[in-house]
């Protein structure tokens, strides 16, 4: 059985329908104080898959932990945890005496909740796989850079082009799997960060004049990298950016500012729920389930 919350429900159905499963859904209410109440159906089979991506993480954690627990006391053996976006990945390591490594923290968590805990494309920096922050090497993640790849070629005709360019150096890995799966070319610039909202992007040596560009990364929040590399990209005479990430994570007018700096199209895939989802990352999910 698939459990699934509502907010998710476009892409909890697509999955039932890919792995053949009956979907029921976890009620959720909430109490004036902020405490949650969950409901799942009274009697679980032996194998259960929940689907909770991990966007507004803080409630979404505690939910993970009552639906885990409950689950197990109503039948189920087996819990696999579908996260598709997986949050806290990006804090690895203490900068400074007392910090929190919340990857380890997270990780080791959920890790001890579920058999198996599968998400796509997570924001890892000096870490190979999830294997070495999650016990019994639970995690499996996925790449969705070349579903977006084969997309972004789709939008065009075959006699052009467009040229994928990362906006720093870690997206350089989405480019190159995008590139391999559609033929294209591209990019990386680098980043410079000083703040959450306070970046500069050094465009790479490669001409971009009379070019169609698109964007490529795995995560977009804020947008303010996306729209500092736009701007760079257009005043080097680039013919038209468009921008492609994962995990549409955008917050507040995130896609209104990127638009206004000259951003054409924004796609994303539906691993986060948003207005920009072209991508389906459903049967991705169930191809890895069934072989998990």
């Amino acid at each position: 059985m698939l459990l699934a919350f509502a907010d998710e429900e476009a892409l909890a159905r697509a999955l039932a329908r890919e792995l053949g499963m009956p979907l029921a859904w976890v009620a959720e209410h909430r109490f004036p104080d902020g405490e949650i109440k969950l409901t799942l159906p009274p009697a679980l089979p032996g194998r259960v898959v929940v689907l909770r991506g991990l966007q507004h993480p803080n409630d979404r954690l505690v939910e993970l932990l009552l639906t885990a627990r409950t689950a197990r006391e109503l039948g189920a053996q087996r819990i696999d945890l579908v996260s598709p976006y997986l949050a806290y990945m990006r804090q690895d390591m203490a900068f400074a005496p007392g910090e929190a490594v919340s990857q380890r923290v997270v990780a080791g968590f959920l890790g001890g909740l579920f058999d198996r805990v599968l998400t796509i494309d997570p924001h890892l920096h000096r870490i190979a796989s999830l294997d070495e922050v999650m016990p019994g090497s639970r995690g499996i993640a996925l790449g969705a850079a070349p579903l977006l790849g084969r997309w972004i070629a789709a939008q065009w005709p075959a006699t052009t082009r467009p040229l994928l360019v990362g906006p720093d150096e870690e997206s350089g890995q989405w480019v190159e799997q995008a590139g391999a799966a559609s033929g294209l070319s591209g990019l990386v610039c680098r980043k410079t960060r000083r703040g959450d909202r306070d970046v500069t992007v050094d465009l790479p040596a490669g001409s971009v004049a009379g070019r169609a560009v698109v964007l490529i990364d795995d995560l977009a929040s804020t947008g303010h990298t996306l729209e500092q590399a736009a701007r760079g990209l257009l005043e080097r005479g680039a013919a038209s950016v468009d921008a492609a990430v994962v995990h549409a994570l955008f917050q507040g007018d995130a896609v209104a500012r990127l638009q206004a700096c000259g951003v054409g199209r924004v796609w994303s895939t539906d691993s986060v729920p948003h207005p920009t989802n072209v991508v389906s990352v459903a049967p991705l999910l169930a191809q890895a389930l069934r072989e998990a």
